[in-house]
């Protein structure tokens, strides 16, 4: 694959994480980073999806994990071979391009197997064994073109047939007394310029005629070679010269090891190491889900820089990352939330600033590099402000949101006040969703000591259909904290017209007694005039698993 920069959010993205994504993805490319990519790790929520329907930007391409895999360390080209083509073709390829082993495909480009030289020398030497009668698969137009023959006569050029490769080396009654004892319709005579040994063979119809060393047919024999449907091909070397290149006219899949598996493109590093290890050239073909070849992997790939690379929006911390992300070189960090624990080998570009949203950055590297901002990305983008701001009630609001939001609208011509409610309204289709997708909404995963918590969020118009829900939740919530082996996890419902949130809470009991919130139902919790989870719940219940967990 081509290399490729994955501008990424978090996982379970929102609309802001995956507006922005978009957004400076487009930015980069247009400052030159042609690789740039938007990309999301999970899937889109329902207000997502209506922002970037209404406003006919594309979905940025889903990669749900980033497990190190073959096709991130492979060339950008395959180099392969087509099953019928001589094996000296193939051999000069492999030669040409330096490799040790070429897959074998048909004409579809799936694979059928791999031409390395262990394969090579154990087949050559089925063919040339002088204890048997060397047969070798073949056609008139594979020795023509390998052995750089001028052709005098053809017939049925392109069909294969089981060669047998006589050589007329003999005194000449003893040669035609061997001729006559083979199969004269698959067998093949190479001679010099002995004109009666020529014209025996044309006149026994043997399939096909070599004359060696440059020499002339003389026009007699022509004619009879015509008459009788005999091949003469005049090979411009010595008579070894020839009968071993008419060895290598063989097509290349009679050499190659059927028995070498390829491994899928996705397949993960961690499993290439075994066919590696087992393979004759250390080397194994790659191929997508369609069995076409995509490349060779060799050992040298595992210790080469995957063509993958990272700019995170909208996080900054490996825990919500898309899976993987730590095997990858992150270029840059674009956000908007606290900074957790975030280390790399290289130095990067890491903004953070005090804002509501990742947008609002976003839009303002725009302004800063006076980069035109298209009417689709600046509604988006304007979308995205909206989104994590409550169309600009949130707490987490500064003046830069709100004076970044007025140029947006500006740019895209749209009301804010309008354009807030329909995205809330797009929001509030969340509450029909299974309780096991819910509790999985822009889901956020947090660390204190050793232990770490998730607190997923949605946003509704009226909570009651939620509520009416708790059990279901509730049991989706200690499901989703138990196969994470969390310490709690939590969901905060915001009712985005009462401007309110509700705590759906699956912890122990020691935790929950520490919590201090009103208590709606078991479990559940009214959490007024509370909106953001980034600023107003998930410091208050950090401090709370400190107190617990006595940190």
């Amino acid at each position: 694959m081509k290399r490729t920069v994955y501008v990424i959010g978090h996982k379970n993205p929102d609309t802001d994480s995956v507006v922005s994504a978009l957004g400076y993805a487009r930015l980069k490319r247009e400052l030159g980073m042609a690789e740039a990519t938007a990309a999301r790790a999970g899937m889109i929520n329902p207000q997502t999806e209506y922002v970037l329907s209404r406003f006919k930007v594309e979905v940025p391409a889903f990669v749900p994990d980033l497990v190190p895999k073959a096709e991130y360390y492979l060339d950008d080209a395959a180099v392969t071979v087509p099953a019928g083509t001589p094996l000296w073709d193939a051999l000069a390829l492999m030669e040409e391009h330096g490799r040790t082993a070429l897959p074998i495909v048909d004409g579809q480009g799936r694979y059928r197997a791999t031409l390395h030289y262990s394969a090579f020398a154990r087949n050559i030497l089925k063919k040339i064994n002088p204890r048997k009668k060397a047969v070798i698969p073949t056609s008139v137009g594979r020795m023509a073109a390998t052995i750089k023959a001028q052709v005098v006569t053809s017939f049925d050029p392109e069909t294969e047939f089981k060669a047998r490769i006589l050589v007329a080396a003999l005194e000449t009654e003893s040669f035609k007394r061997h001729l006559d004892g083979e199969a004269r319709e698959n067998c093949i005579v190479i001679v010099g310029d002995r004109a009666d040994v020529q014209r025996y063979v044309l006149e026994s119809k043997a399939r096909v005629l070599i004359v060696t060393n440059g020499a002339v047919l003389d026009r007699s024999l022509k004619e009879i070679a015509e008459r009788n449907r005999v091949s003469v091909l005049l090979s411009p070397y010595d008579t070894s010269s020839t009968a071993l290149l008419v060895i290598y006219s063989t097509p290349v899949e009679t050499m190659g090891d059927e028995g070498l598996k390829p491994v899928r493109l996705d397949s993960p590093l961690r499993n290439l190491r075994s066919p590696l290890a087992e393979s004759p050239s250390r080397s194994v073909p790659v191929t997508d889900e369609e069995g076409r070849v995509a490349g060779m992997f060799t050992e040298g790939d595992l210790l080469r820089d995957p063509k993958v690379e990272l700019i995170l929006v909208d996080h900054n911390e490996l825990g919500q990352a898309v899976e993987g992300a730590e095997n990858y070189r992150i270029l840059e960090v674009i956000d908007h939330h606290r900074i957790g624990s975030f280390s790399t080998r290289f130095p990067i570009t890491f903004i953070n600033r005090v804002v509501g949203s990742t947008s609002t950055i976003v839009a303002g590297m725009y302004r800063e590099h006076r980069i035109p901002l298209p009417k689709p990305i600046a509604s988006i983008l304007l979308c995205g402000i909206l989104s994590d701001t409550l169309v600009l009630r949130s707490v987490t609001t500064t003046e830069t949101d709100r004076e970044t939001a007025e140029y947006l609208a500006a740019i895209a011509d749209l009301d804010i006040p309008a354009l807030g409610a329909d995205i809330l309204a797009a929001s509030s289709a969340v509450s029909s969703k299974p309780a096991r997708d819910l509790v999985r909404l822009d889901m956020k995963t947090y660390t204190v000591t050793d232990r770490t918590f998730s607190v997923s969020q949605v946003e509704v118009d009226s909570p009651e259909d939620l509520l009416a829900r708790r059990e279901e939740v509730l049991r989706e919530l200690a499901a989703l904290r138990s196969e994470g082996g969390r310490y709690l996890s939590a969901l905060m419902v915001t009712d985005i017209t009462e401007l309110s949130s509700y705590l759906f809470l699956s912890a122990d009991k020691e935790f929950e007694s520490l919590v201090k919130y009103p208590e709606e139902e078991d479990h559940v919790y009214r959490l007024k005039d509370i909106l953001s989870r980034k600023k107003q719940l998930v410091p208050v219940l950090l401090e709370l698993a400190e107190k617990a967990l006595g940190a």
